[in-house]
């Protein structure tokens, strides 16, 4: 029976239905462009429903002093110089208007009792800039932005994986994927895309992306199709997920079970953190506490499971149910475990991908006419370590900025350069696949991925790690050419797991690369090999393909932003 393939024609095809991408397809609507959103998941659960803590923008509601160059400044210092300068004001400047735009659209933010937005510190702001909604913020997002999506009538498909961007002579012209249900296919022609589908945190084995989403989707896509990738070593290792049930592994206790006064100790019961940081102690920086867990572990005196303790037990019953519910039932739901008496087992987990595709400051556009990249897909903004609550607000910024531009280039095409033999080729790769009956096991090759990167490129890398590890990658590699790819009654997820993998392989090699040309000590990026941060490589690695890495400079700071700046201390990162 012949496969059914959709023929779909937009003017601007957005992949990816969260934050990012609904923003840009908000701005398209708005301005009666014509857009259409795939994503492989519901709308209504992709990976922004997850960000809880709040959305960054100097309204000076709390703290008068407050600025858009401090916030600059903040993000900056706390990228450990890596930033690009130009993305940083473009953020900062326009997160007043970003966070206008979600209230025009209906968002409940927490208000003081005048009706001012109230805003609360997060680690390593200046002053009081974070705005939220309870701890569900990125939820709130989502749903305020899936509603004026459909108050626009904007088309969004739910079940739509994209396995290749279209291309001709340098120039997009659509993308090709499948309905991960029925297994049919669609070409769609569109005069510029926009990506915005996450990162490739799920490349290690401890994670807080969820099952099968993060897996590099993006870094894939965008480099086939001839783009390049920036940064893919930097990745921020959140001090604090979960290490049982297995499939569960990774998912976050909240930072704010030690804001609250939460100790971490290790398997002799020592209070560790005294060693890395006396002063702050549980609230240090994220990739400090991090690093100092993976230390105790790394050196013995982590638990059986290889993980450090967590505990709140000490704080009053009240404490932990009215300003920690949530990490009280994950906890009891997965672990059947009671915080208010017991501690729990935590492990550093990837959380975050700070570098991603190559773009431009100005409008995200990439090294293809007419592909555009934002949110986690992207990168500049956050350098080798992210100052919380500013993912959010780059996604309000440059999906506004990144629809603006893309109804422009979209407006601009006079004469559509279709090329039916890169059709040809993403068919019958989805073919290929499909006919594939190997004895290889794509889950199991998917864990030996993720295997490596947590060994070879965790949260401290060495040379001869890295090196071998590009050795267990290019393994996988050949394994993958000898898979069985089987959908079955329950659709077609199999084949979208092998798709999963050969991003994860891309990503992985292009993380493993750049980790290895950054011989220095920086922010997320600890080297046992080369514990100090090196002046020389205040510079952006840009990959472009396996083994080769540039240097990338970045531009000066400003000077009403540098006045504003603090040095940036190492101390505490790798401790002998």
């Amino acid at each position: 029976m012949p496969t059914t393939e959709h023929r779909l024609s937009t003017h601007v095809l957005v992949i990816g239905s969260g934050g990012a991408g609904l923003r840009a397809a908000i701005e398209l609507a708005s301005q009666s462009v014509d857009v259409l959103v795939v994503g492989k998941r519901s709308k209504s659960d992709p990976h922004t429903v997850l960000a809880a803590g709040g959305i960054n923008a100097a309204l000076a509601t709390m703290d008068k002093e407050d600025s858009w160059q401090q916030h600059a400044a903040d993000t900056i210092q706390e990228s450990y110089l890596l930033a690009d300068p130009r993305t940083v004001q473009t953020v900062t400047e326009g997160a007043a208007e970003g966070i206008d735009d979600l209230v025009g659209y209906g968002m409940k933010f927490a208000l003081e009792n005048d009706g001012r937005i109230s805003q609360r510190f997060f680690g390593a702001h200046t002053f009081r800039r974070t705005a939220f909604a309870g701890d569900y913020t990125g939820l709130e997002i989502q749903r305020t932005l899936v509603h004026r999506a459909e108050e626009l009538g904007i088309p969004i498909i739910d079940t739509v994986y994209i396995t290749r961007l279209l291309v001709n002579e340098n120039t997009i012209f659509g993308a090709y994927g499948f309905d991960v249900v029925d297994g049919s296919r669609y070409v769609i022609d569109a005069d510029a895309v926009i990506l915005a589908s996450g990162g490739h945190t799920r490349i290690w084995r401890r994670t807080s992306s969820r099952r099968d989403e993060n897996t590099g989707d993006s870094f894939r896509l965008a480099y086939e199709a001839g783009a390049r990738l920036r940064d893919p070593e930097l990745v921020q290792f959140h001090p604090s997920g979960i290490v049982e049930p297995e499939d569960a592994a990774g998912t976050l206790v909240s930072e704010a079970a030690r804001g609250e006064g939460g100790i971490l100790r290790n398997a002799l019961g020592e209070r560790f953190m005294s060693k890395y940081d006396p002063q702050r102690m549980e609230l240090s920086t994220r990739d400090r506490v991090a690093l100092a867990a993976y230390t105790e572990i790394h050196e013995g005196r982590g638990t059986e499971r290889g993980a450090v303790w967590l505990d709140v037990s000490h704080l009053p019953r009240e404490t932990i149910m009215t300003r920690l519910p949530r990490v009280y039932h994950l906890m009891l739901e997965l672990q059947m475990l009671d915080i208010t008496q017991q501690p729990m087992e935590v492990a550093p987990t990837a959380h975050y991908s700070m570098g991603g595709v190559w773009v431009r400051p100005g409008d995200h556009g990439t090294d293809v006419d007419g592909l555009y990249a934002i949110g986690e897909a992207s990168s500049g903004l956050h350098g080798a370590n992210r100052l919380g609550g500013n993912s959010l607000i780059e996604l309000l910024v440059y999906g506004r900025i990144v629809g603006q531009a893309a109804a422009e280039y979209s407006a601009s095409i006079r004469l559509k350069a279709r090329s039916a033999a890169a059709v040809n080729e993403a068919r019958d790769e989805v073919d290929h696949l499909l006919a594939a009956d190997g004895p290889e096991n794509i889950r199991a090759l998917q864990r030996a991925l993720r295997d490596t990167m947590t060994a070879r490129a965790g949260v401290v890398r060495d040379e001869e790690g890295l090196t071998a590890g590009i050795a267990e990658l290019d393994e996988v590699s050949h394994r993958i050419g000898q898979v069985g790819v089987h959908p079955d009654l329950a659709g077609f997820q199999d084949l979208a797991h092998a798709f999963d993998l050969k991003s994860s392989l891309i990503a992985a090699r292009a993380t493993i690369d750049a980790a290895l040309e950054r011989r220095e000590s920086r922010g997320c990026h600890n080297r046992s090999d080369f514990p100090d941060l090196d002046p020389a490589l205040q510079v952006n690695m840009v990959w472009s393909g396996p083994g080769r890495v540039e240097r990338e400079p970045i531009p000066a700071i400003p000077h009403e932003i540098s006045r504003l700046m603090k040095n940036v201390s190492a101390d505490g990162k790798l401790v002998e």
